[in-house]
């Protein structure tokens, strides 16, 4: 980068002054010739090109001739090689440019004094800059870039491939004004705002009442966040409010997590993954509740991240009763999953879950066959500790695999 400063007076602080910044933006391109031999006879003028890239500003394409551009006297067959400016500009634009090739390792060769060698690792090999004038020819290049004898002898075509590595860099200049003051934009503390309004209760004129706590709010930033908040509060066929609400069917945390994302959009962490997992699941009920679909795509995505032994069957009782499939089918997935199953059973939430949503154990049992090794009788009857009324149904399900695997040649082995 080069700059270039110039200053009224020298010996006069804090003058304004101009700055020129003078930079190279560079990119490349690979253009991939797949089965190269069927390419030699195209013609002389004939080419191979790439798609556009953009580079500084521009646009550029890579143009490889197999027969080379022209015909040479001495008639030898040379390959050419050019990089062409697609887009033209109003003004010159200084260019520099590189073309390598590059072997089946990704190893990078140049050509040097009629052979190819190979580049050192960190290094360049960039020719320029030239000056591309507007309404010129926009190509630079090589019309005898290599014989097409020596490109051939060479390791550079593989399998009938060549690739061709082209590095192009624009010269850029601007001119910078010198700022003699500078101060830092502060981040925002909008939501930080919108907390302590929260907990420091001014203005507010709702309360709610959940299991012997009392929590304070605003009705217009609940109603903005909330469409069950907002006709509870302004639905004009509604009976006047309370100022006082009880909150049943929730726990004190729950709802005051629930009011912290309704003021900051943000769902507090908890230091240990299982509270924060049985929170999570609370809060995803929340917001089904009231209607928040952040919260509750937020909550959802958690979960799907947080999936282990200890709390994935309440997980999955909580995706079937709030139709979350995707994280209900992610629950099935992964109990079903022999390392997992014996001690996913063990759990007191899959205890719950028998109770709380029998439905689901048929569709776990699909789960469990389809991912494990049901070839033989006894792994049927380990299945059958799912559930414990389930011997009817685990005998329907073996019917029913029979039937399916003699169709297809196997058998349940006993």
């Amino acid at each position: 980068m080069a700059k270039v400063v110039f200053i009224h007076d020298p010996e006069t602080p804090n003058l304004p002054r101009s700055i020129s910044k003078t930079v190279t933006i560079k990119g490349s391109q690979t253009l991939e010739i797949q089965g190269y031999s069927l390419t030699k006879g195209m013609g002389v003028g004939k080419y191979i090109s790439s798609d556009p890239f953009f580079v500084g500003g521009h646009l550029w394409k890579i143009q490889f001739y197999p027969d080379g551009k022209t015909k040479d006297v001495s008639g030898d067959i040379y390959v050419s090689l050019y990089i062409t400016w697609v887009s033209k500009c109003e003004k010159d634009t200084r260019v520099w440019f590189e073309y390598l090739l590059l072997d089946e390792s990704g190893n990078k060769w140049y050509k040097s004094n009629g052979s190819f060698k190979r580049m050192e690792k960190d290094k360049r090999w960039m020719a320029g800059p030239y000056t591309l004038l507007p309404g010129g020819n926009g190509t630079i290049g090589y019309v005898d870039f290599c014989k097409r004898t020596e490109l051939e002898a060479s390791q550079l075509i593989k399998d009938d491939r060549l690739t061709i590595l082209c590095s192009v860099g624009v010269v850029k200049t601007s001119m910078d004004s010198h700022k003699t003051f500078t101060q830092p934009l502060p981040l925002s503390d909008l939501g930080q705002s919108y907390v302590n309004l929260l907990e420091s209760k001014d203005g507010s004129d709702v309360s709610f009442k959940v299991e012997g706590e009392t929590f304070y709010a605003h009705k217009l930033i609940l109603s903005t966040r909330s469409p069950v908040f907002k006709a509870q509060f302004f639905d004009p066929l509604k009976e006047e409010n309370s100022r006082c609400i009880r909150i049943e069917e929730m726990h004190a945390p729950v709802f005051k997590a629930l009011l912290h994302f309704i003021y900051c959009d943000v769902i507090p962490d908890l230091d240990s993954k299982w509270l924060d997992t049985i929170m999570t699941q609370h809060l995803l009920a929340a917001a089904d509740r009231y209607g928040i679909e952040r919260l509750r795509s937020l909550c959802e995505s958690r979960l799907r991240k947080n999936i282990a032994i200890n709390t994935v069957a309440s997980t999955l009782a909580v995706a079937e009763q709030h139709c979350c499939f995707q994280l209900k089918s992610m629950c099935l997935e992964f109990i079903g999953l022999p390392k997992h199953l014996e001690a996913v059973m063990q759990t007191d939430g899959f205890k719950n879950l028998k109770e709380s949503c029998p439905a689901l154990i048929e569709e776990l049992l699909k789960s469990v066959a389809q991912l494990g090794d049901y070839s033989s009788i006894s792994w049927y009857e380990r299945v059958a500790k799912i559930c414990s009324s389930g011997k009817q149904l685990l005998v329907c399900f073996i019917q029913n695999r029979v039937i399916e695997d003699d169709a297809n040649g196997k058998r349940v082995k006993g």
